[in-house]
């Protein structure tokens, strides 16, 4: 063999496995990029829920406020926590999580309340609302543990051996968990009528 020929074989070789770092490299950073994107798709299936739940709340208020008008406290703090997760909408999802944890708080806050409120409860449109507003929770409660396992799949690529050594340089970043945050908050609020 000459050297030539010896040349050429070493260049193929080397060739060969640059070859497939490259290909194994577009892989991985695929995988990252599809991991991302079903992240980001898990969230806007929150998100729509979410603004659901926001649209259903200024109803539900003006429903309240005319059994129960001197609950204004409780009232305002509904629609504060209300306004507050509608302006952290702008794609801060930790904020929007502390936010919307808020507002769950004080829907509790004013579902208790209204156990006062024999003749509220018998209202037919208190008992739409308050029917909407289960479902649409209920459908919050899937939305976010599908969402975090979708983050717990992703941020386990992310941080994996050898995914790492591709997701650094790409700044692939780790997504956030919709998790409470709070021991109060950790408290299922009790919805009776």
């Amino acid at each position: 063999m000459t050297t030539g020929m010896a040349l050429m074989v070493i260049f193929g070789i080397v060739a060969f496995f640059i070859i497939v770092v490259l290909l194994w490299v577009v892989a991985v950073y695929n995988g990252l990029v599809a991991g991302r994107n079903r992240v980001k798709n898990s969230w806007a299936q929150i998100d729509v829920q979410l603004k659901r739940r926001h649209d259903l709340i200024p109803n539900l208020v003006e429903t309240v406020k005319g059994y129960a008008g001197h609950e204004k406290q409780t009232l305002e703090n509904v629609i504060a926590a209300r306004n507050q997760a509608v302006s952290a909408r702008s794609g801060d999802i930790p904020g929007q999580i502390q936010a919307e944890t808020a507002l769950g708080g004080a829907l509790g806050r004013l579902m208790m309340v209204m156990e006062n409120y024999p003749d509220l409860k018998a209202n037919q449109n208190f008992l739409s609302l308050q029917e909407e507003l289960t479902s649409t929770e209920n459908k919050i409660s899937f939305a976010r543990q599908a969402y975090n396992d979708e983050v717990m799949q992703y941020n386990t690529k992310l941080e994996s051996f050898p995914a790492n050594m591709v997701a650094g340089p790409f700044g692939f970043k780790p997504a956030t968990f919709f998790e409470v945050s709070g021991e109060k908050e950790r408290e299922a609020p009790q919805v009776k009528f």
